[in-house]
């Protein structure tokens, strides 16, 4: 479904990400794990044609070459950016009723998308607020919803959890899982909160590139072997032990100590 070959982007002589190769399956969800600064928002951002890569990476979402298709591509994609991306002058119900006309959601089905999406994001109470007068974690679950409105075959969500408390957290995660196994959504997810990702089916662990992907579960029995531990570690200790690993590989000129 989504499909990214030696992906490099370089601002000026910086190098954010570096020879990036991703997979990811239909309804499968993807996270992409690291730090803030790992590379994982220019991933995205090129991804959606906002950003363009250095010369030679190859990108295609759905079998459509990007950036030549993005146009065709585009109408299957909920994206929810880190940024703010609403209007601070408008309700929170004006925002989804702008953003569903922008999406052609027929006048039929729109308010009642509209209540589905409230409901499913705790908003339903605020739905006449202004952004501005909203907190940022409200904000937060806005901009989920409007990504959210069109039923997107694609969701592409960039730290969609920031702000948002532990107990909505679980219910976001619960409705990324419902969606992708039972309607075949597929979800490319960003977050530095290593904890989340055993929610994900894979992850790519991240460091400009990636520096090993694999389920939650392999990648964490991996490392309790390395290194003969008694118990499964977290994956905070998964993520230090392959960058570490990675980075004494690439001192060494590649080869192993």
């Amino acid at each position: 479904m989504i499909n990214i070959s030696n992906l490099s982007k370089s601002f000026g002589n910086f190098k954010a990400v570096e020879n990036l190769n991703i997979n990811i399956q239909k309804g499968e969800i993807f996270g992409l794990i690291g730090p803030n600064g790992s590379g994982k928002t220019t991933t995205i951002l090129t991804l959606l044609d906002i950003l363009d890569p250095d010369p030679g990476a190859k990108i295609t979402i759905d079998g459509k070459e990007i950036p030549k298709k993005i146009n065709e591509v585009y109408p299957k994609i909920g994206f929810m950016p880190q940024e703010l991306s609403l209007y601070l002058d408008l309700t929170v119900e004006q925002n989804l009723k702008f953003f569903g006309d922008l999406y052609k959601i027929p006048k039929a089905v729109i308010y009642s998308r509209i209540k589905e999406v409230l409901e499913l994001i705790d908003l339903k109470e605020y739905r006449k607020r202004l952004i501005s007068k909203c907190s940022g974690g409200m904000q937060r679950r806005c901009s989920l919803a409007v990504a959210l409105l069109h039923k997107p075959e694609i969701l592409i969500l960039d730290e969609p959890t920031v702000g948002v408390d532990p107990e909505l957290r679980i219910e976001f995660w619960n409705y990324f899982k419902k969606i992708s196994k039972e309607d075949g959504v597929t979800i490319l997810i960003t977050t530095h909160y290593l904890a989340e990702s055993i929610n994900c089916d894979r992850i790519g662990l991240m460091n400009k590139e990636i520096v090993i992907s694999g389920t939650p579960l392999d990648l964490m029995e991996n490392v309790k072997k390395l290194k003969n531990l008694e118990k499964l570690p977290d994956m905070e200790e998964v993520f230090i032990y392959y960058t570490h690993s990675e980075m004494e590989k690439k001192m060494l000129g590649g080869l192993k100590a």
